[in-house]
């Protein structure tokens, strides 16, 4: 099972989601936190993809499609909100992008937050969340409920 709290590629990428946030602030468009966090891991070299199509089937059969908001090194799913309120539901979304993908890791993140002033390890050791094989296929999804 993967510790987000020491694995450095979540690390990292949780850190770069706290600079959007603290660049841009709360209450914008989630597609607004999406852009600046594409553009974020990609200045620093991270090999990603933003918008995937997911195709869903049914008895075999393409019924749909779900879109993943950003896969980072084809390795973890960032699910974004930009809500007032975090509902179950959306865990319950990553957890079946992560079973339907394959993809073992995923963050949960909802940029619609007010600062707060613990110092940010100490506030990422409180936010994450494990759910370590909770879905079967996935090692750990973190449910991230910060600001900066």
């Amino acid at each position: 099972m993967i510790d987000l709290e020491k694995d450095p590629l979540t690390d990292k990428i949780i850190g770069w989601a706290i600079e959007v946030h603290k660049r841009l602030g709360p209450g914008l468009l989630e597609s607004v936190y999406e852009s600046a966090l594409c553009v974020e891991l990609e200045h620093h070299g991270l090999k990603l993809q933003c918008q995937v199509a997911l195709p869903l089937k049914y008895r075999e059969r393409l019924i749909g499609e779900l879109r993943l908001d950003i896969v980072v090194e084809n390795s973890v799913i960032l699910e974004l909100k930009s809500v007032e309120r975090m509902e179950p539901l959306f865990e319950a979304q990553l957890l079946t992008y992560l079973r339907l993908s394959g993809i073992r890791t995923g963050l949960l993140i909802n940029f619609n937050s007010q600062p707060f002033a613990p110092p940010r390890n100490q506030a990422i050791r409180t936010l994450i969340i494990p759910y370590p094989k909770l879905c079967g296929l996935c090692d750990s999804v973190a449910i991230l409920l910060f600001a900066c």
